[in-house]
């Protein structure tokens, strides 16, 4: 019993100081941008149509039909509310001005969803009905995140 009291208090300190060399968080926003962008993976959450996304690059998106534009037509998302990697966050309050980050998305194509049926019908009157439509879609795909470096 005692041999297992002592390889916990040796084990106890080591995992103490495993926890105690995370680097310090950044103060600007500018550092915190230079540490986002020296991750090897970035992500967004963007509004788009009325709905937040979590996206990352080469993503493909389906929303809702989006009648003025046409396939190869590239769009670019400013609603940005959140950017960050693996290990650091950058939030917007309430979103991260377009000066800083960068997306833009591609149509790809205009698709229909499957088919879908909806039945209607009145107890003991004989009245069926049944209708039957595809939601239109767009999808687009979403390009690089670049984080830009302000100007000063």
């Amino acid at each position: 019993m005692s041999a297992l009291l002592a390889s916990l208090r040796r084990l106890a300190p080591s995992r103490a100081l495993h926890t105690a060399t995370h680097p310090p968080a950044p103060t600007t926003t500018a550092a915190a941008l230079e540490l986002i962008r020296s991750q090897p993976s970035q992500y967004i959450v963007a509004d788009f149509v009325g709905t937040k996304y979590i996206l990352t690059p080469r993503d493909l998106l389906t929303v809702p039909r989006l009648r003025d534009v046409k396939v190869g037509d590239v769009l670019t998302l400013d609603a940005i509310h959140e950017l960050g990697s693996r290990e650091y966050t950058l939030r917007g309050n309430p979103t991260i001005p377009p000066s800083r980050v960068k997306v833009q998305a591609t149509v790809v194509e205009h698709t229909k969803g499957e088919m879908e049926y909806i039945f209607k019908k009145k107890r003991r009157k004989g009245y069926r009905k049944t209708i039957q439509h595809k939601q239109p879609y767009t999808r687009l795909r979403i390009g690089e995140i670049e984080i830009l470096t302000p100007l000063s």
